[in-house]
């Protein structure tokens, strides 16, 4: 059994528990009722946003099954709001708990403080996640290539829209970007983190960004070290990184924040005057 397959198999068993505790249709009945979702792909540089500007997707994260625990994030609110001071165009909040520490109420308390999109970063394996998903605010939620076959990938991505959310759907390998395209995915991720593995391999990004169509947005995921890291991906045709990690060991991460996009505004101002876009 891959990681990936053994972090599924937790996470169904979690969300049974929770849809006996709220049915499916009621749960349906608390996402109609909830506020729009903001638009999270124009955040992230999509519609008429202007070009040239890198977006940072941060990303509250106590833990990780390939680091353990990265930092004790006892006010997960704060640490939100210091990133949306600092410029973030979205924040992620990790609401998976066996591998990585989070939950549903990290997510409720982060959004009852910003006023940016936020993404529920989870392991989306059931159409209930999305519908739980916009029930608590979310804007984005994430839809893992490896994890779901064409029918659901399609479906799911269709309900994010159909409930007026955007998705940020990873991929890893060529044919899981084809797989992304092929069901009109607009905001497409590169993970260079193998999530069957958890090697991270950074050099697979710039080959699997350059094939994805201009009207898509790409993410790069993971692997974000330090400013170095953020201007490579830049340079390889990012819109936008998102990152956890480094920011939450960082003591000012709203000052990184604002260094990374300034960083990625350069690389991409010099990818455009080389005319690789």
């Amino acid at each position: 059994m891959s990681v990936l397959d053994d972090i599924i198999a937790g996470v169904a068993e979690d969300l049974e528990a929770r849809r006996q505790a709220v049915p499916l249709k009621q749960m349906r009945e608390r996402a109609r009722a909830a506020a729009p979702a903001l638009d999270a792909f124009a955040a992230l540089g999509g519609n008429d946003n202007p070009r040239g500007e890198l977006r940072v997707i941060a990303e509250v994260k106590r833990s990780s099954p390939s680091k353990g625990a990265l930092a004790d994030i006892a006010d997960p609110a704060s640490l939100a709001a210091s990133y949306e001071r600092g410029g973030a165009a979205v924040i992620s909040v990790l609401t998976e708990q066996r591998r990585f520490g989070g939950s549903l109420a990290d997510f409720d308390a982060v959004r009852d403080v910003v006023r940016i999109p936020l993404l529920r970063k989870d392991f989306t394996v059931d159409e209930y996640q999305i519908w739980e998903a916009r029930a608590h605010g979310a804007d984005l939620v994430l839809l893992i290539v490896a994890a779901l076959d064409d029918a659901q990938l399609k479906d799911f991505l269709a309900l994010t829209h159909e409930l007026g959310m955007n998705a940020l759907v990873e991929t890893h390998t060529q044919h899981e970007v084809e797989r992304a395209v092929a069901v009109g995915a607009r905001i497409i991720g590169v993970n260079v983190r193998n999530l069957k593995t958890l090697d991270v391999d950074r050099s697979v990004f710039a080959p699997l960004a350059d094939s994805i169509p201009s009207g898509a947005l790409v993410i790069a995921e993971s692997g974000v070290r330090d400013a170095a890291d953020v201007e490579q991906y830049a340079a390889d045709g990012a819109n936008a990184v998102l990152v956890g990690e480094a920011l939450v060991r960082h003591n000012d991460p709203a000052a990184t924040i604002a260094d990374f996009a300034q960083t990625g505004r350069k690389a991409i101002a010099a990818r455009q005057m080389h005319g690789k876009d």
